[in-house]
């Protein structure tokens, strides 16, 4: 397994570095110093900003500079208009309000999905598995935006207004424990329930495929029960989809929720590098892209990895 990891890490050196190289090019086909100044700037001008921002070393050196702070995690790189913070301090500080929202949601949709699913495949085409396809069809039909728009004005505004307490904040967020209801539980819940409906269509069709599978027609052969069949064998052999569907969400959890960041105001990832791309932020934008394609590339590793864990009939070679 970890020959077949090194491998794998060796054969994602080149991806990963093209990617970068491609990143940072695309950002500098336009001069960064006229985005940081505007088109009317003075050439000196150009000159002092270019000499402050790094951007009058070879474009190869600064390939490799990036390269080198993203492996070694050394980001005290500063910030172009955020004065005095730097790309670490910012990462550092956004990462916990992201995975404040995407962790729970995560494991709530994943958790009510599957359990769904599994109810629906039990119960295929009865009017329990109907009345469950349609919600979810239904749920997956309306836009996140509008789930966002109406969380807000019923669950934060209108509830606050009738009854006088704020049981969700309209937005905003304090760290702690204590404060997460207030501030994390809304969006989780919104999360929660848009994801739902892609979740569960895809994981009740992976159960009912694999319900025609020839272990559950020798499962059924030797008497065991439905029940057993459905939450037991069947639930087991799905597995692999199942960690395909979860992991491919990883790097997603990290890098938070665009429209839940912006839209509550909660200062994550995703709103971080969102108004970076605003600004033209390049540092922030160059250090928090690389960082999640890096991500992107472990998520797919490991992904094979737990294949082999949760399957033995998977092997890594």
């Amino acid at each position: 397994m970890w020959s077949y990891t090194a491998r794998r890490l060796l054969y994602n050196v080149p991806v990963y570095l093209g990617i970068v190289l491609l990143l940072m090019a695309a950002l500098r086909i336009n001069d960064p110093a006229y985005a940081h100044l505007g088109k009317n700037a003075r050439p000196e001008d150009l000159e002092e900003i270019r000499q402050k921002l790094g951007l009058d070393r070879p474009f190869l050196e600064q390939y490799w500079a990036l390269l080198r702070d993203v492996f070694t995690l050394n980001l005290g790189v500063k910030s172009w208009t955020n004065e005095g913070l730097s790309v670490g301090r910012m990462l550092s500080e956004s990462i916990k309000p992201s995975l404040a929202i995407t962790v729970p949601a995560l494991v709530l949709t994943s958790a009510i999905s599957i359990c769904i699913a599994l109810v629906s495949a039990f119960f295929r085409g009865r009017a329990a598995d109907k009345s469950l396809m349609f919600l979810a069809v239904l749920g997956m039909s309306v836009s996140f935006l509008v789930y966002i728009v109406f969380g807000q004005y019923l669950g934060a505004y209108l509830l606050t207004r009738e009854t006088g307490y704020g049981v969700f904040a309209i937005g905003g967020y304090e760290p702690g424990l204590a404060n997460w209801p207030y501030y994390c539980l809304l969006p989780v819940l919104i999360s929660t329930i848009v994801a739902m409906g892609y979740d569960t269509r895809f994981y009740r069709a992976v159960m009912v495929e694999e319900s025609g599978r020839d272990y559950i027609v020798t499962a059924k052969a030797k008497g065991a029960s439905k029940r057993k069949i459905m939450f037991v064998h069947m639930l087991k052999n799905a597995m692999i989809p199942i960690i395909t569907r979860i992991m491919t969400t990883l790097p997603f959890l990290i890098m938070g929720s665009l429209l839940l960041e912006v839209y509550f105001n909660i200062p994550g990832m995703g709103r971080v590098l969102y108004k970076a791309i605003q600004e033209q932020d390049f540092p922030v934008v160059q250090v928090f892209v690389a960082i999640f394609a890096a991500l992107f590339i472990l998520s797919n590793i490991l992904t094979d990895v737990l294949y082999a864990l949760v399957d033995p009939r998977v092997r890594l070679s």
